[in-house]
């Protein structure tokens, strides 16, 4: 049997799902001028598939273009390969769409590095279910729940590497069937695209299992939560730490400080977007490994930021290890959208001096959002945000979470849990 071979192109999108178009690979050449053409109600298509609201109609095209640097082509034997692109979305002028998930973090990065000549450098750990694996009591982190996940961990790996990413773990979380997965750190927006890519190759391999991963933020109301955090840091035009210092209070450097500050002070308005489904508050609820406040600690692993690999005497080596991770963050969230928003709250921070509280007064940290509805009216509020997202794609955005939560009136939690790990 002849067979021809079919890419695709998309993007995250606002439900941190990854949808676009396919096309003959033969068309390639001009599909990386032209791309593919979307009605804008496209973004408008809800976690669980209908598009409830829309501000868009039935008018309109914008073209998703592909960019070659994010080809990724993996081959599974006799099964059929994977082949993607990750695009931005254009309007018929080339000029980028105004809702394009791809380049509300791009403007960030930009601004950042205008602003203050420095990039973020970043890496997405990703928790999943993974349905192949048969779940025991007593299994986080054992031996044991590594060997039951059978050849799913080094089929993926293997898949990453082909992929041109380079895996840095791959392990067996605290969870029932529960694992993470991590790639090495990234500038800019690559290491969102990375997120996506290894989000869609850990899908994709256990597809070719007979199985599926499950990235929902929680299985079951009264469980523990599967999160997507994000860790990051500063470098300079040389590639150099920018982020610690080991005379600043918490071990960081001023600008350092106030990058951290500006998320800490922001922390309400971005959670919803680095949490932004109903049951991703489910996960955030005290004694479940999940931050409940707006607060800042080293090592700590129930802080919403939390610093690691504090920097030693080793200089420089520890220095390059210094990274602070944003733990309120889960795979219902687009990576763009979600780093992009760290990235505008934290630059905001840099901008305006703000400062961090004192390690010792760090235990009275605000709460974090209860629910979406509460973080949607954070942001909703919140005026920078407002600037950073545009006030036409706030208002998109606050729409299409809005209808999400309708989407979900009159059911109790263990059903909204079993929705959402339907579809993620």
């Amino acid at each position: 049997m002849e067979r021809e071979r079919i890419g695709f192109v998309g993007t995250s999108d606002l439900a941190g799902h990854f949808r676009g178009k396919s096309f003959p690979m033969a068309d390639l050449p001009a599909r990386l001028v032209r791309g593919v053409g979307l009605a804008p109600s496209n973004m408008m298509l809800s976690a669980f598939g209908p598009i409830y609201e829309t501000p868009f109609g039935t008018e309109g095209e914008v073209f998703l273009i592909p960019d070659p640097g994010t080809h990724v082509e993996v081959m599974f034997g006799d099964a059929a390969p994977e082949i993607f692109f990750i695009g931005d979305i254009r309007t018929f002028d080339g000029t980028p769409w105004a809702y394009c998930p791809r380049n509300f973090l791009r403007r960030a990065v930009n601004a950042l590095e205008d602003e203050t000549g420095l990039r973020l450098l970043s890496a997405f750990e990703q928790e999943f279910v993974y349905t192949g694996a048969e779940a025991r009591p007593a299994s986080p982190y054992r031996l044991d729940a590594l060997r039951r996940q059978g050849i799913f961990g080094e089929a993926l790996l293997a898949a990453l590497r082909a992929a041109g990413l380079t895996p840095d773990s791959f392990l067996a979380e605290y969870g029932a069937r529960q694992y993470e997965v991590t790639i090495a750190p990234a500038i800019g927006v690559t290491a969102a695209d990375n997120a996506v890519i290894t989000r869609e190759l850990t899908q994709a391999v256990a597809f070719r299992l007979g199985q599926r991963t499950i990235h929902a933020p929680i299985m079951d109301p009264n469980d523990v939560g599967t999160g997507t955090h994000i860790h990051f840091s500063l470098v300079d035009g040389a590639g150099a730490p920018a982020l610690p210092d080991l005379s600043g209070p918490y071990g960081l450097s001023e600008v350092g400080s106030r990058f951290i500050a500006g998320i800490l002070h922001h922390m309400p308005a971005i959670t919803a977007v680095t949490a932004p489904s109903v049951a991703s508050y489910y996960r955030l609820r005290p004694n479940r490994w999940a931050p409940t406040t707006a607060n800042l600690a080293s090592l700590d692993r129930g802080a919403a930021v939390r610093l690691c690999s504090a920097p030693g005497s080793d200089g420089d080596t520890s220095a390059r290890q210094f990274n602070a991770e944003f733990r309120v963050a889960d795979a219902a969230a687009s990576p763009y959208l979600a780093l992009g928003m760290l990235v505008h709250a934290g630059l905001d921070g840099v901008r305006k001096k703000m400062a961090l509280p004192s390690p010792g007064q760090a235990k009275g940290a605000s709460r974090l959002p209860a629910s979406l509805d509460e973080a949607l009216d954070f942001l909703a509020g919140n005026g920078e945000a407002r600037d950073w997202f545009g006030a036409d794609f706030l208002d998109v955005y606050l729409m299409f979470k809005r209808s999400e939560i309708h989407s979900l009136d009159g059911l109790d939690e263990q059903e909204i849990c079993r929705r959402y790990a339907e579809v993620y």
